[in-house]
């Protein structure tokens, strides 16, 4: 038996898979001031609906994968350990500068954010270490004790070292490492060149910096998360979600945290992908997770996860950049918990503030005022008040219709409904607007791709969304309501490591080359006989990282092979590296030698060899038959047939307006759109089929 659980800022799902494979699907409310906590009570819950006692149903349990907002959480919130830098001599600055650039180049009134780590706790440490690997100037031990002594009494709780040049030479940043610890053996330390070996200063330290700010925080957390989970009878391995789209073990997560930063939604794209396959062979794929209070979406583009190098906490260049690649995941703030709101020149918004998990929406009647997306999709009649989260929360119809009568209708002088409408139209275009982010914005046409829909209130409006990005069809995956939690079932044990060595192909170093990239295989094979016991399959693959001569920043490219030891690989090496120019730019610069920065290495094990099974029957509900007075725009209000996952046969078809349901989540199917059963389960929507048959 296996368990899969993420924290989200409103519920905290669990996908818990039996022994013969069957899912069932669980949420509960997060517990913001203990989500640990959040994650025992949706447990105590699956216990009672599958019929056994916690400490039973745990003890079944072989797995227990995690996904956890812990750590983006305390960044955001400044609750992070009181963190020292410790840089070369001559570069205090670095962490000020960052690496320039601006949202709004002529807005002069916008200040850049303060350092990650102050400037009264950046110390310079005497020492130079030269591009080469060379030794200019000798570390300074009496100069790094007196540090130490000031570290001491600005009481640390960690520290981030990051030298120059310490990617091509690290004895300075292990010997300050080694005295750190003779001196403070309670205060956890980071080093540069280990987090994030790249070549620009800035990442490296940036890099450095919040992981060395996590750590005392993670610690504490993933220990409180092993021991409660042990004492209600857990006795399996304890894994976590990873930004880089796999699991990792928890001890790992906790000695290097910034892999945890994206933790719950880089796993949507993983699962994202396999269902656009499984369902429609679709190789491009949008994927969308709807959560209570953020919208994130990333692009399957060949079958590939996308990858990001410049990953932001917050908005990008006026929040902090990880320096740290992850899965490239988009997130805006709409959700099923954002707010509705009239400006005063009478426009409406919806976001980007939420409700949040307290209070939460009107219709919870847990002292929330202000309307959200819930209480319009509630007013319109989407949504079943007495089958919401399966019946476990009654919401309230009467005080989601006044909460919009009040602060939406009457303002824009509209009736409930067509407020409600408006609603769902506003966050329809939010999202469009994030989707069109990371596809027009980058040369795709969202037509080409499949919409995956997750999240609990993905199915609220994602037909519409789908219709205005120009897709034929959109998949609700049977466990879509807890989408980033079951990404948590189909992904890896992963890791990647990286390695700087310039280079170019006109004058390539073969041996230094192939010395680095057996020694990234050492370190790959050493992490499979750590951590890959049990494993069905492994997989060890390199990249490098490159540019044209007088370009500035590089791009990553498949190897395809771990050596390259002749002229022709070489050749091969080139080649590739033009078709990936041209299929990201539109161009290649064929003929032209590749300048080679940096080479990676990543390695994987795959957890599972079957397919992900079904929903089992206390996950998809009792089979539904009848009508609801729902309202849309094209036909007013108007009795619409309600069908449950139960209820619906494979292959089956739909024609809208209907309403497809499961305890967890509501798919709308608006009017002219036909929906179907997938055999993997998943509601697949048609949602212009006159389009796909040739009509206008």
């Amino acid at each position: 038996m296996r368990f899969t659980t993420d924290t989200g800022g409103t519920f905290t799902d669990l996908i818990v898979e039996d022994d013969d494979g069957a899912l069932h699907l669980f949420k509960s409310s997060t517990t913001p001031d203990d989500p640990i906590r959040g994650v025992i009570d949706v447990l105590k819950v699956a216990a009672g609906t599958m019929g056994m006692d916690l400490r039973t149903l745990l003890g079944k349990g072989e797995l227990f994968i995690h996904g956890t907002t812990r750590a983006i959480n305390a960044i955001i919130t400044g609750n992070t350990a009181r963190t020292a830098l410790l840089t070369t001599k001559g570069n205090p600055d670095v962490l000020v500068f960052r690496e320039g650039g601006r949202m709004e180049p002529f807005n002069f009134r916008v200040p850049y954010p303060d350092p990650y780590v102050p400037r009264a706790l950046t110390f310079e440490v005497p020492e130079r270490v030269l591009h080469d690997g060379t030794v200019a100037e000798e570390l300074d031990l009496a100069a790094l004790d007196a540090i130490i002594d000031r570290l001491e009494e600005e009481r640390v709780e960690a520290i981030a070292v990051s030298l120059l040049w310490s990617i091509a030479n690290p004895a300075h940043e292990l010997k300050v490492q080694e005295r750190l610890a003779e001196r403070l053996p309670n205060v956890p330390v980071t080093l540069g060149h280990e987090v994030n070996p790249v070549i620009r200063e800035y990442r490296r330290t940036t890099a450095a910096a919040i992981d060395a700010s996590l750590k005392p925080l993670m610690a504490d957390y993933m220990g409180n998360l092993e021991d409660r989970l042990r004492e209600v009878g857990f006795g399996g391995r304890i894994l976590v979600f990873t930004s880089q789209g796999g699991v990792l073990d928890a001890k790992d997560v906790a000695r290097t945290p910034i892999h945890v930063i994206n933790s719950g939604p880089a796993m949507a794209p993983v699962v994202g992908r396999y269902f656009a396959d499984l369902d429609v062979g679709a190789a491009n794929a949008i994927v969308a997770d709807t959560g209570g209070t953020t919208y994130d979406v990333s692009l399957i583009r060949n079958r590939e996860i996308p990858w990001a190098k410049e990953t932001w906490i917050g908005q990008p260049f006026r929040g902090h950049m990880t320096g740290f690649p992850s899965v490239d995941v988009k997130s805006v703030g709409a959700g099923g918990g954002s707010i509705a709101w009239v400006d005063t020149g009478g426009m409406l918004h919806v976001g980007p503030r939420s409700a949040g998990a307290v209070p939460g929406p009107v219709a919870y009647g847990n002292g929330g005022t202000e309307p959200t997306v819930t209480d319009a999709a509630l007013a319109l009649g989407y949504l079943d008040p007495d089958n919401f989260l399966g019946g476990s929360m009654r919401l309230q119809v009467e005080a989601a219709a006044a909460a919009i009568e009040r602060q939406v209708a009457r303002p824009l002088g509209l009736s409930v409904d067509a407020a409600a409408a408006a609603i769902l139209e506003v966050v329809t275009e939010n999202m469009v607007k994030a989707i069109a982010d990371i596809t027009i914005a980058q040369g795709i046409d969202p037509a080409s791709a499949v919409l995956i829909g997750g999240g609990g209130a993905a199915g609220l409006n994602s037909v519409l969304i789908a219709r205005r990005l120009g897709c034929d069809q959109l998949i609700i995956p049977e466990v879509g309501p807890v989408l980033s939690a079951s990404g948590g079932l189909v992904s890896d044990l992963s890791t990647h490591f990286r390695e700087v060595l310039p280079t170019r192909t006109d004058a390539f170093d073969h041996d230094k080359v192939n010395e680095l990239l057996k020694s990234l295989r050492a370190r790959c094979e050493e992490f499979l006989a750590k951590n890959a016991r049990g494993a069905i399959e492994t997989h060890i693959s390199f990249r490098l990282e490159g540019h044209y001569p007088s370009q500035v920043w590089d791009i990553d490219v498949p190897l395809p092979s771990g050596q390259v030891e002749t002229a022709a690989d070489v050749k091969a090496l080139e080649e590739a590296f033009h078709r990936v120019h041209e299929e990201l730019f539109a161009m290649a610069d064929i003929g032209s030698p590749i300048e080679i920065i940096g080479w990676q290495a990543h390695v994987s094990a795959r957890l599972r060899d079957e397919a992900l099974g079904r929903m089992a029957t206390d996950s998809i509900g009792a089979a539904i038959s009848g009508t609801r007075h729902c309202y849309f725009k094209e036909t007013g209000r108007v009795d619409t047939p309600v069908y449950s996952f139960g209820n619906m046969a494979i292959d089956e078809r739909i024609e809208g307006p209907a309403i497809v349901e499961s305890p967890l989540t509501t798919v709308v199917v608006d009017p002219g759109a036909v929906a179907r059963r997938g055999a993997s389960g998943s509601v697949i929507v048609d949602v212009a089929p006159s389009r796909q048959n040739g009509g206008a």
